[in-house]
C-alpha cells in the first residue's frame, strides 16, 4: 500500500467532510427562512488507474452539493393578508427593478407593500397580469404581458348604475289619467349619488306609462345634475300579472360633474308573473302604489382602504365603500428541471440552461402549483436528519484525520529504519 496514497484519500476526505459539514451548517441555519430549500452532500469516489489485484492505489473521495429546490415545504397560516404560498410545482416570478430589471423567481412568499404601493419582497417585485374587476385576465396569458404589481392603480373607486330593479303594486281602482310619484337612487361613472322621481301614470285599463324626472343630488335635492330621457310603456294582464314593459332602458346624459353618460335597464318583472310589477286593487279610498323595493346596483366614490391576496393569486382591493374588486392576477412561473435552478441570496432563484426557460401560467393549471393567500410555505430543513448527518460528518472527519495520524507515524518508522 502507498502511504502516499493513503495520505492522500485522508485528506480528500477531510476536504469531503467539510464542504457535508458546510451544507449541513448552512441548513441548519436556514431552518426558519420562509420557502428555503436544502441542499444535499453527495460523495463520489476516486480511483486511479494503477491499482491492480496485488497492488492497490488509493484515490479517495470529492463531494459535491446538490439543490432540492423542488421539495415541498409545510405551508402555515399567516395574519398578513399579502402573504402567498405555492402549494406544489412552480415559483412565483419577480423582478429586480421597475425599468430593466432582471426577473427572477422565488418561493418565498412573504410580500408586503412599499410607499409607492408596489407589492415587494425584499427589493423584488411581485409580477402579475392586469385584470378586470371579476378577475379576468386583460389580453394575454404570457409573460410578456406580466408587470410588477402596483396596487395605487386602486386608489379610489365609483361604479355607474347599470339596472334598477322595482317590486310594486300599481292600483288596478285607480281612475284613467291618475299619476302617482315614487323615486329611485342612481350613481354615475364617478360614484356620485343622484336620485330620479318616477312618474306612473294610468293611460288606459290595464295599461301605464312610466316616466322619469331629471336627476337631482341625493344630498341637495334643488340642484339638477344631468338630463334623462326615456319612458316606459307598461301592460297588464287581466289577471294583475305582467304583460309587458317597453322600452327597458332609459338614458341620463349631461351630468354636471362630467361623468359618462349613463344607460339603466329597468327590471320591472317577468311577463305572466308578478315577480316585479304588479296590478291589483288597493282597495283603498285614495288608491296608491304600493311600493315593495326599489334597488339600484352601482356604488358611490371609496377610497382603498385595503388589498388582499385570495386563492389562486387574485389581487384583491377592498375600498371603503364596501365594493371589492379583483386588479391582478399572480401567475406560477415552472421549469423543467427546477433542481437546476441557480440560487441567490434571499431565497431568489436565476433560470439556467440546466433548469430551462420558465412557463408562466394560471394557478392549478396545466401541472402549475396552486397558490393559497396569507400562507407561507416553511423551511425544508429537517433538523433531526440534519443533526444526524452532522454527527456522520463528524466521525468521518476523525475517522480521516486518524488516518492521517497513523500514515505519519509509519512515516517516522520508515525514515527510522532507513538511519
Amino acid at each position: 500500500m502507498s502511504l502516499s496514497g493513503a495520505l492522500s484519500s485522508a485528506i480528500s476526505a477531510l476536504s469531503a467532510q467539510s464542504q457535508a459539514l458546510a451544507v449541513i451548517s448552512d441548513n441548519i441555519a436556514n431552518s426558519q427562512t420562509t420557502g428555503y430549500k436544502t441542499n444535499s452532500a453527495l460523495f463520489e469516489s476516486l480511483v486511479t488507474s494503477s491499482s491492480s489485484a496485488s497492488s492497490y492505489s488509493s484515490g479517495g473521495v470529492t463531494s459535491s452539493a446538490r439543490s432540492n429546490i423542488s421539495t415541498q415545504g409545510l405551508l402555515t397560516t399567516t395574519t398578513n393578508s399579502t402573504d402567498i404560498a405555492i402549494q406544489g410545482n412552480g415559483f412565483f416570478p419577480v423582478t429586480t427593478s421597475l425599468t430593466g430589471g432582471s426577473t427572477l423567481y422565488t418561493r418565498n412568499g412573504t410580500f408586503s407593500i412599499d410607499s409607492s404601493g408596489y407589492l415587494v419582497n425584499d427589493g423584488s417585485y411581485l409580477l402579475g397580469w392586469r385584470t378586470d374587476a371579476s378577475g379576468a385576465v386583460v389580453g394575454s396569458s404570457s409573460s410578456d404581458t406580466l408587470v410588477p404589481i402596483d396596487t395605487s392603480i386602486a386608489a379610489t373607486s365609483g361604479s355607474a348604475t347599470a339596472t334598477t330593479t322595482i317590486a310594486a303594486n300599481l292600483p288596478a281602482d285607480a281612475a284613467i289619467a291618475a299619476t302617482f310619484t315614487s323615486s329611485m337612487s342612481v350613481y354615475d361613472s364617478l360614484g356620485t349619488a343622484n336620485t330620479v322621481q318616477v312618474t306612473w301614470t294610468k293611460t288606459a285599463e290595464n295599461s301605464w306609462s312610466a316616466s322619469f324626472g331629471n336627476p337631482t343630488l341625493s344630498s341637495d335635492s334643488t340642484k339638477t345634475t344631468g338630463s334623462t330621457s326615456g319612458s316606459i310603456a307598461v301592460v297588464f294582464n287581466s289577471d294583475g300579472s305582467l304583460a309587458s314593459a317597453n322600452p327597458a332602458t332609459i338614458s341620463i346624459s349631461g351630468w354636471t360633474d362630467g361623468a359618462a353618460a349613463s344607460t339603466i335597464t329597468m327590471n320591472l318583472g317577468t311577463a305572466g308573473k308578478t315577480d316585479g310589477l304588479s296590478q291589483y286593487a288597493a282597495g283603498a279610498t285614495t288608491p296608491a302604489v304600493d311600493v315593495t323595493s326599489i334597488s339600484s346596483d352601482g356604488l358611490p366614490y371609496g377610497k382603498l382602504s385595503s388589498v388582499a391576496v385570495g386563492d389562486n393569486g387574485v389581487v384583491n382591493a377592498t375600498y371603503s365603500n364596501g365594493q371589492t374588486i379583483a386588479i391582478y392576477k399572480i401567475p406560477v412561473a415552472t421549469f423543467t428541471a427546477p433542481d437546476g435552478l441557480q440560487a441567490k441570496s434571499n431565497g431568489l432563484y436565476a433560470a439556467t440552461a440546466d433548469s430551462g426557460n420558465a412557463v408562466v401560467q394560471a394557478s392549478g393549471s396545466n401541472g402549475a402549483g396552486t397558490i393559497y393567500g396569507s400562507e407561507l410555505e416553511a423551511s425544508t430543513t429537517d433538523t433531526n436528519t440534519e443533526f444526524s448527518s452532522m454527527i456522520s460528518a463528524q466521525q468521518a472527519y476523525s475517522a480521516a484525520s486518524q488516518v492521517i495520524t497513523a500514515v505519519n507515524k509509519m512515516f517516522d518508522t520508515l525514515i527510522s529504519a532507513v538511519r
